[in-house]
């Protein structure tokens, strides 16, 4: 089973950008086709993006499409959420998961995950 760490959120005005990290240790991180998540005020987590192992295909959320870049650099164990022309609509917490079916499958196991607000 992987550990999961996001970092990274924090308060910013719309229209500026941020920077997730999600640092995952456990079994070979390259291994696993990673996903962003985010659940805002509701019980329902929603997708955001996904990247394949080697980081050469990706998939978004119609969304976040065009705002968002999900990366993952293997030699760190990490990936990565970088989101520009945020919005208030965007405000959740943004967890990051390992998936067990493309594009947006996770394992059912979260960590606390990573809070951004974005005020107008």
């Amino acid at each position: 089973q992987v550990q999961l760490h996001e970092s990274g959120g924090g308060l910013v005005q719309a229209g500026e950008s941020l920077r997730l990290s999600c640092v995952v240790s456990g079994r070979a991180f390259s291994n696993y086709v990673m996903g962003w998540f985010r659940q805002a005020l509701g019980p329902e987590r929603e997708f955001v993006a996904s990247i394949s192992t080697k980081g050469g295909t990706s998939y978004y959320a119609d969304s976040v499409k065009g705002r968002f870049t999900i990366s993952r650099d293997n030699t760190k164990n990490t990936v990565y959420l970088q989101m520009n022309s945020l919005q208030p609509e965007d405000t959740a917490v943004y967890y990051c998961n390992a998936l067990q079916g493309w594009p947006s499958q996770p394992y059912d196991y979260w960590d606390q995950g990573t809070q951004v607000t974005v005020s107008s």
